[in-house]
């Protein structure tokens, strides 16, 4: 995009004098501001004059609808172009804290509300774009989603929270800029709420349309709770779009540390995120495990009840059944056998299952012991971890006030060089002003000695004649 006019296979009037005014001056409140390239350069409106391109005879060539118009057009292909480049070399899904992101939306919000026709309320007049946007649910069902979103959003009071809120929900799907396209070529809805030369209803916004395709590669993760959309000030940051030749490198330096430092920060958050899951999981199973542990142990205890039980019941049965075994009766020797069988076979039985209930409970506590000591050594990990963003989220601190500072310095260098060479143009003036003056003192001083040689001769003749 470095030619900030849109291409086309044949020339039109119309992409002719787009064409042309992208390459010409851009007019903004008291300040000049000229396309150079890739930037923007202010300078004062003093003694400058505008020579605009021949225009059709039914335009006024100084129109201030018609440049604000070309301003906003020109500002939203610069805000696009450079949203897109610092998005791919920042090669990561952009945030609500992007500032290129926050100046897109801040230039499309001028955009649509530039030609809004008022409407009154009984608090007042108002003026928002909220209105033409809700058109796009009638016009594609896709966009109802967004607007019932929108709606459901606690936090929004306002038309232009809703509008703001809007906007982000349809970049993030992909879909500003066929929902553009869809509102622009309704004009006859869009007249209820713009004038007749609004940029929604002029060439001027069917172009920005066609430059919102461009940001379809771009991925963003705006989350809007807690945000206040509601009570923003939506100005245009010019300092980003304006050339800062002695300031370029030095700042492009301190862009490719902030962005190393956020990928790191990045990293160790999402490593953190997964060290916090590891630590949860590990503590349901050790939770799982607890219950486990005091269910055998229960068992446990239950078992060892019962084995103790059958143990006083077979002594029991001993000492009551134990008689000579020619006194004792066949039919009651065999019925108190079977029963002392039995008892004797439940006691194994029980014995065993204790035995397995003990062996179990040991691998349940070893199981345990290496799950607190894993536990351990996560939470060490993670304290290791929170200190190295705690000292990373300070050196970002750290460079960005340090880019602050050089943003001041190389403001105050331009400034003091401003100063200077002014100093060194009033130095010049006076130099050859008294250049001239010389000039005319050395032309004067020939002149008087002329004169002065005149004079000595006239008197020299005079001396003469008397004698």
């Amino acid at each position: 995009m470095s030619d900030l006019t849109p291409q086309s296979d044949a020339p039109t009037p119309t992409t002719d004098k787009i064409t042309q005014a992208a390459r010409e001056t851009i007019y903004l409140c008291n300040f000049r501001v000229s396309v150079d390239g890739e930037w923007l350069c202010l300078r004062e409106l003093n003694d400058i004059s505008l020579t605009p391109d021949p225009e059709p005879a039914h335009e006024d060539p100084k129109d201030p609808i018609a440049i604000e118009r070309l301003n906003l057009m020109n500002m939203a292909k610069l805000s696009i172009k450079g949203l897109i480049e610092s998005a791919l070399n920042l090669g990561r899904t952009l945030d609500s804290d992007y500032a290129p992101l926050q100046q897109f939306f801040v230039v499309m919000e001028h955009c649509l509300k530039h030609g809004l026709k008022s409407k009154k309320t009984f608090l007042g007049q108002n003026k928002s774009f909220w209105g033409p946007l809700e058109l796009v649910e009638k016009l594609t069902p896709e966009a109802g989603e967004i607007t019932a979103s929108v709606k459901d959003l606690p936090g929004l009071k306002t038309p232009l929270g809703r509008g703001r809120a809007w906007l982000r929900l349809a970049l993030m799907q992909k879909k500003l800029s066929d929902y553009m396209k869809t509102i622009i070529n309704r004009k006859d809805l869009l007249s209820e709420f713009y004038e007749a030369n609004a940029l929604m209803m002029e060439e001027e916004g069917a172009v920005i349309a066609g430059l919102l395709v461009g940001l379809n590669v771009i991925d963003a993760n705006l989350c809007m709770k807690g945000e206040d959309l509601d009570s923003q000030v939506g100005v245009i940051d010019f300092s980003m779009y304006l050339k800062d030749g002695g300031h370029s490198s030095k700042s492009t330096e301190g862009d490719g540390q902030i962005t190393a430092i956020l990928d790191q920060k990045n990293y160790v958050e999402e490593l953190n995120r997964h060290l916090s899951a590891s630590v949860n999981n590990l503590q349901a199973k050790v939770d799982a495990l607890e219950k486990s542990n005091s269910k055998l142990t229960e068992e446990l205890a239950v078992a060892n009840n019962r084995v103790i039980t059958l143990q006083e019941e077979v002594e029991r049965i001993k000492i009551e059944g134990f008689y000579p075994a020619d006194k004792v009766p066949r039919a009651d020797g065999s019925a108190e056998g079977q029963v002392l069988g039995e008892a004797r076979k439940q006691l194994k039985e029980e014995t065993q299952l204790r035995l397995d209930v003990e062996r179990e409970l040991e691998v349940q506590i070893g199981m345990k012991q290496e799950m607190e000591l894993s536990m351990k050594m996560l939470e060490k990990d993670i304290c290791e971890k929170h200190d190295a963003l705690v000292e990373l989220r300070q050196q970002l601190d750290d460079l960005r006030t340090l880019n602050h500072e050089l943003q001041h310095k190389s403001q105050s260098a331009e400034s003091g060089s401003k100063q200077k060479t002014e100093i060194i143009s009033r130095l010049e003036e006076k130099t050859n002003q008294m250049a001239g003056t010389i000039k005319q003192l050395e032309t004067s001083e020939k002149d008087m000695a002329k004169q002065a040689r005149s004079l000595s001769s006239n008197a020299g003749k005079l001396l003469q004649k008397p004698q």
